[in-house]
């Protein structure tokens, strides 16, 4: 299925170009496209070019470049022929294409007086990043977040790549399905850039559990708040921490009764420790479970869990 995904993002025109590299979708990560650059892919952390008869190749010799009419076709393509019906997206920098899979874009953008983005014209740079759902990536941290029978505020420290938002994925479907360490919960998830459900027309490509709910595409903070009123969880589950109105939220949240469970970019406990807009969370010991995360080996691995 997932090579079907993959071809049907291009045109009917590119399809032959593209049909060897959407053969190994399994083992894909990213298709870069740039307008007369040469075509990259990334399959298994090796960056690999694609020939004019997409083949993979080191040499650079050999690529195949992307003229600026054959990527606006794409853009048209994966807009269904309707440009204007996705400018919220494109004013977000990215697309949710069915299976999950995102395309992140750049190109031109148009500003508001105040400076927002109004939208992004010209686009001429893709990456399409492949969505790789990976059940059963959260059975060794599974019995370390709960206590009791009860699930455990925890957070998840990792540095870009190391694969933590494929770890609190996994961890939303075990608590909202539930196991042998604790019955299911309902689960409120912030999908802010659309990559934890992957939702497509509303409905999550991937699996998140029977009793979890998606709000996609919404600021964190401001998404917290509306759940904890709309839904009634009892967890929330939101990607990548960042900022003072998270932080603040996630306070909300615990004041209602209501458990966390989250992601933060760091590399350990002290850079964690170092950021300013969680000292608050820290001194108030709003997590009882830390998982850190690291790549060895090139693999993507649990180096360790506070409690």
């Amino acid at each position: 299925m997932k090579k079907e995904e993959i071809l049907h993002m291009f045109p009917s025109s590119l399809r032959e170009v593209f049909y060897r590299a959407a053969a190994e979708a399994e083992e894909l990560q990213e298709i870069r496209l740039r307008a007369e650059k040469p075509v990259i892919i990334m399959k298994k952390q090796q960056e690999y070019f694609l020939t004019g008869e997409g083949r993979f190749t080191k040499e650079i010799s050999a690529a195949r470049s992307m003229e600026a009419q054959e990527m606006e076709q794409v853009i048209q393509h994966i807009c269904k022929y309707s440009v204007y019906a996705y400018g919220d997206e494109i004013r977000q920098g990215y697309l949710t294409l069915p299976g999950g899979h995102r395309v992140g874009l750049a190109g031109q953008a148009v500003l508001e007086d105040d400076m927002r983005i109004r939208t992004i014209k010209n686009i001429r740079y893709l990456n399409i990043r492949i969505a790789h759902e990976v059940k059963g990536a959260a059975g060794s941290v599974v019995p370390q977040v709960y206590e009791g029978g009860r699930f455990c505020n925890t957070l998840i420290l990792s540095p870009p790549g190391c694969g933590k938002t494929t770890l609190l994925r996994d961890l939303v479907r075990e608590i909202s399905n539930g196991n042998a360490w604790g019955r299911g919960m309902f689960v409120s998830v912030v999908d802010e850039r659309s990559e934890l459900g992957g939702s497509y027309l509303g409905v999550a490509q991937n699996d998140l559990g029977i009793r979890t709910d998606v709000l996609d595409g919404c600021p964190k903070a401001v998404g917290m708040m509306l759940l904890i009123r709309s839904m009634a969880p009892e967890v929330i589950a939101v990607d990548e921490l960042g900022s003072p109105a998270d932080a603040d939220a996630v306070e909300r949240v615990l004041r209602c009764g209501c458990h966390i469970l989250a992601t933060v970019h760091a590399e350990d406990m002290e850079e964690l420790r170092q950021k300013s807009f969680m000292k608050g969370l820290l001194a108030g010991r709003a997590f009882r479970r830390f998982i850190v995360m690291a790549k060895e080996n090139g693999s993507c691995v649990v180096k360790k869990i506070y409690k």
